[in-house]
């Protein structure tokens, strides 16, 4: 199943240390399989507030992306990043193909007390 590395970012101001970042981050990933399919992208808020950017990156699976948070590359390069922008980051699974939402709503309504 692929997996995701979600980062909601916000209060960013230009810095010499971002810009080496940026520059820097995909030699990280890519040992792993990663690559951006969001970077910094505009976004259209529909409900709720989310000020700041998004960025997402894909890898194959949770694995790789737990191995390329934990890599010793993307660990020595994290810091001129959060020297400069605060934010949110998350590794997340995706569903598996074929995912079929109903099931879920199925197990969710046999949870639920008897009316």
């Amino acid at each position: 199943m692929p997996a995701y590395a979600i980062a909601h970012l916000q209060d960013a101001a230009p810095h010499p240390e971002i810009a080496e970042y940026i520059e820097r981050i995909p030699a990280t990933f890519e040992p792993y399989g990663g690559s951006f399919l969001v970077h910094v992208t505009p976004h259209e808020v529909k409900e709720g507030s989310w000020p700041g950017a998004v960025v997402v990156i894909g890898f194959p699976g949770i694995q790789e992306a737990r191995a390329w948070w934990d890599s010793p590359a993307y660990q020595e390069i994290a810091p001129l990043r959060s020297r400069h922008i605060k934010g949110d980051i998350i590794l997340v699974e995706g569903v598996p193909e074929g995912y079929d939402p109903a099931a879920s709503a199925r197990a969710l309504r046999d949870a639920l007390p008897p009316a």
